[in-house]
């Protein structure tokens, strides 16, 4: 979205569909309650506020046929009673994706998708209601006047009538001789204005009469022949009729409001119920529209790219004051240089932390498409399945948080298809009929941690093991001698299924392929546990942000290289006569335990002291396993704000991007997942990386780039 758009209605087209979103995730929320308890009228009543607030927004937008769909089903949910053979929860999920069709088609400007069967689901949901019974009643044909009052005008009728006051429906007949009709809404108005409150008028300010009527709402302490009376004023109104006003029975804080002549025969049919005073409450509470303001994600990240610009623009200062202090260790301006220093980086990392803040938003909002999925998964599969939440108020980037959603729809579809058994098989194994999956989120130190867990019979390693042999992944003598981390990785391999059948949710093997990939992308992991006839827990690993990271800046061969720091366990110190080879792989023993070791540069050659030739070794936590990197010598710790490349720049995957140091150097940012995955996948004795790792160099000025070879 531009700031100046040449089309007046883009923005407020934007704008729709940001809150179309919202309210299509409300529509479906709904849905699932009604399937729950499908004779409570208040979430009909709900979803039909819902349904009221998209047919008027998309009136606004200039999308007709939807706003037509949407009134069509409005009215269809204002009847009191409806067929038996239609299910208001099916009707308002295929409502759902419906609308969500047609949002699409409207966004990418493409043919609208047939709604013919929701406008017959629709006809059936009214046309073949059940004869009248004790518990379904036909709702009386109305003897009053009939008024649509808005949201707002319900309200404040609302709670006029809980503070006491009488409530009213005037219908006034213009006199025909009267040479001010515009003018005589405005004169009712100010007559009534000192006895009563005016809630609500028809035709409203600014409209011109329809008619010769004008009908008003109003609260007033006044008795009925009051009201009339003040309503009489000669030559303008020539005669007036005064309605007492109830509230519809309901719980909800936004009542509909009706004639007395039909409320009265309505109340007597249901059980009637006071207006909360909770309800009044969170009304009054509820934060003003004015105060919140929708930024395109874009201007957000414009001005977070320019925190980081005075990150490094904090850092070369920084080098510049030191190399000052060096030089002139005596001169009395030291000391204020770095008063200064330090001032502007509290502020500085107070600016980054805010604007990082504004990007943050909860996992809930994520969370919230979940029960939809579960469900409608559920029913394919012919399973029961409970869905739980934990820690919905974590928060999270928004570009990670859109970007993970894909990958965890199909962890989540998988618990439902492959991890929870049948009920029949849940009760022959003693455990409830109903299967549960859970959905966790936590902060662990900078990263999120996401978990899938399920109660299922597990993952059968014995039935990898002979799928992995089977298709060719492995060769049989291998797989007998796979650890069990090992097999479980299997499942991540492109194509790799244990299904026995093919369904239009499941067994393609493209699911868990399509998590690892996006997780690597985002320099997020995946690991996964099983417990056979327990369940399975897939636990997804996140930077909080892709903006700033802290690094470890470790060389190899003179070259600058860093890494997060958060995938770092520990950092050990080696000689080249500790190292060993088992197979293909160089190994290093470390208080016990064996550990894998991936080297990037070339072994030592010539006639070197092995026992002199001191090494680090970074041990590398990834994906449940730990792996270590050789490195010739550490440059410490930085914060580093990264710099995406395109392929013409690196054509590699084993970098993930650039930063800039203080002092003009650029710094390469290794791709951890994808050395880690070329150096598991299949090499020969001599194998190394090297080879694909490019170079930086500075190039001299303000602005450094980088050059690569």
């Amino acid at each position: 979205m531009t700031p100046f758009s040449d089309d007046p209605g883009a923005e407020l087209r934007e704008l729709f569909f940001e809150t179309a979103q919202e309210l299509l995730q409300h529509l479906n929320e709904d849905a699932l309650k009604i399937e729950k308890a499908p004779r409570d009228r208040e979430i009909v009543r709900s979803l039909r506020r819902t349904i009221h607030t998209l047919k008027g927004d998309s009136a606004a937008a200039g999308f007709q046929e939807l706003s037509e769909l949407a009134h069509l089903l409005e009215d269809a949910l204002a009847i009191e009673t409806f067929s038996e053979h239609v299910s208001l929860a099916e009707l308002g999920f295929m409502a759902a994706d419906s609308f969500a069709a047609m949002l699409s088609a409207y966004r990418q400007q493409t043919p609208l998708p047939d709604t013919s069967l929701l406008r017959r689901r629709v006809q059936q949901l009214t046309s073949g209601a059940p004869a009248e019974t004790e518990k379904t009643v036909k709702k009386p044909a109305s003897t009053g006047p009939q008024v649509v009052w808005t949201e707002y005008e319900k309200v404040s009728a609302q709670e006029a009538q809980a503070q006491g006051k009488n409530l009213f429906h005037i219908v006034a007949q213009i006199d025909p001789h009267c040479t001010m009709p515009i003018a005589a809404r405005q004169l009712l108005v100010n007559a009534l204005s000192s006895t009563a409150q005016v809630l609500g008028a028809r035709p409203e300010p600014g409209s011109p009469p329809q008619g010769q009527a004008i009908e008003l709402l109003i609260a007033t302490s006044e008795s009925e022949t009051v009201v009339a009376a003040k309503c009489h004023i000669p030559t303008v109104i020539s005669k007036t009729q005064c309605f007492p006003v109830a509230l519809a029975a309901a719980s909800s804080s936004q009542p509909e409001v009706a004639s007395a002549r039909e409320s009265t025969k309505e109340q007597s049919q249901a059980e009637p119920e006071e207006p909360k005073a909770e309800a009044l409450n969170a009304n009054r509470r509820a934060p003003s529209v004015e105060t919140v303001l929708r930024v395109d994600a874009e201007r957000i990240d414009t001005v977070l790219n320019l925190v980081g610009e005075l990150i490094i623009g904090k850092s070369m200062l920084q080098q510049t004051v030191q190399e000052y202090t060096r030089r002139f260790p005596k001169d009395s301006l030291r000391s204020r240089f770095q008063d200064a220093m330090a001032f502007q980086s509290r502020v500085l990392n107070d600016l980054q932390r805010s604007v990082m803040k504004i990007r943050m938003v909860p996992v809930e909002q994520l969370f919230r498409r979940f029960p939809r999925i579960v469900r409608d998964a559920a029913q394919r599969c012919n399973k029961r399945v409970e869905l739980v939440f934990s820690g919905q108020n974590t928060d999270l980037d928004k570009s990670l948080l859109d970007a993970i959603a894909e990958p965890l729809t199909h962890i989540v579809r998988n618990a439902v298809c492959h991890g929870l058994e049948s009920a029949e098989e849940r009760t022959r194994a003693g455990k409830p009929a109903t299967g549960r999956i859970r959905l966790d989120a936590c902060h662990q130190a900078n990263q999120l941690i996401v978990e899938v867990s399920d109660d299922g019979s597990g993952i059968d390693l014995r039935k990898i093991k002979a799928k992995a042999i089977a298709n060719g992944v492995v060769a049989a003598d291998e797989a007998e001698r796979m650890s069990t981390a090992e097999l479980l990785d299997l499942i991540f391999r492109p194509g790799f299924s244990t299904a026995d059948e093919i369904t239009e949710i499941s067994g393609r093997g493209v699911g868990l392929d399509v998590v690892r990939s996006v997780l690597h992308r985002l320099k997020g992991t995946v690991e996964q546990e099983t417990h056979p006839g327990k369940g399975t827990k897939f636990r997804l690993k996140l930077p909080l942000t892709l903006a700033i990271i802290k690094a470890l800046l470790f060389r190899i061969e003179q070259r600058l290289y860093a890494i997060p720091l958060n995938t770092v366990a520990e950092i050990a110190r080696a000689r080249e006569c500790d190292l060993h080879h088992v197979d293909t792989w160089e190994v290093l023993q470390l208080r016990g335990q064996v550990l894998p070791l991936m080297r990037l540069g070339q072994r030592p050659t010539g006639d070197l002291d092995r026992n002199q030739d001191k090494i680090f070794v970074l041990v590398i936590n990834f994906s449940g396993r730990k792996l270590g990197l050789i490195v010739d010598a550490l440059d410490g710790e930085e914060e580093l704000v990264l710099k995406a490349l395109d392929d013409q720049t690196v054509a590699t995957d084993l970098v993930t991007g650039a930063s800039i140091l203080g002092d003009g150097r650029v710094v390469l940012i290794m791709n951890l997942a994808a050395v880690v995955d070329r150096f598991l996948g299949p090499r020969s004795e001599d194998a190394a990386v090297e080879t694909y790792l490019p170079q930086a160099q500075p190039v001299a000025g303000a602005g450094a780039r980088s050059e690569f070879r």
